[in-house]
């Protein structure tokens, strides 16, 4: 019991240390960064790059006991969704889909989207905790995905009012 306690302590940590890194980045890209003048946009990036550094030298790590299907599973899986994310900027939208498809495959209630069904397959033959990593990741990288689309409509629909200014 105590061994399981101490693993799920350390997942939740694992998780706080993500979702601390996505928080400084969601600042750092966020609209509210570009209204500020530059001196004080400077100090805050500073700021957040130091966070940054501190919160990634701290190393949590929860080992997975695989079999070989399962390595082989968590591969293909992982390299499926790292396909995916090197097409992102050529194709924010259609990544964005893809992603979803795959998101779909790693839940149980009835997705808005088709499920991406070679991935389900994929993703089911990995260990259970590895399947949680996955779908934790596909959560960020929507997420992400979400905060860089408001950014960029911002953007443009600041560039259409400059522009008939």
């Amino acid at each position: 019991m105590r061994v399981e306690a101490l693993r799920e302590a350390t997942s939740v940590m694992e998780q706080e240390k993500e979702c601390i890194l996505e928080m400084i980045q969601s600042i750092q890209n966020s609209q509210e960064m570009r209204n500020i003048c530059a001196g004080e946009r400077e100090e805050l990036n500073l700021t957040a790059n130091r966070l940054m550094g501190r919160t990634l030298s701290v190393e949590i790590s929860v080992g997975t006991i695989r079999n070989s299907q399962q390595e082989d599973a968590l591969r293909k899986a992982t390299s499926i969704i790292d396909e995916i994310v090197k097409k992102l900027l050529d194709d924010m939208d259609g990544s964005r889909q893809q992603l979803l498809s795959l998101h779909a495959a790693c839940v149980t209630e009835a997705a808005a989207v088709p499920i991406n069904q070679k991935f389900q397959a994929i993703v089911i033959s990995c260990a259970l905790e590895d399947q949680k990593k996955i779908k934790r990741r596909l959560e960020t990288l929507l997420r992400n995905v979400e905060n860089a689309e408001k950014n960029i409509k911002i953007m443009d629909h600041q560039k259409l009012a400059n522009g008939s200014q």
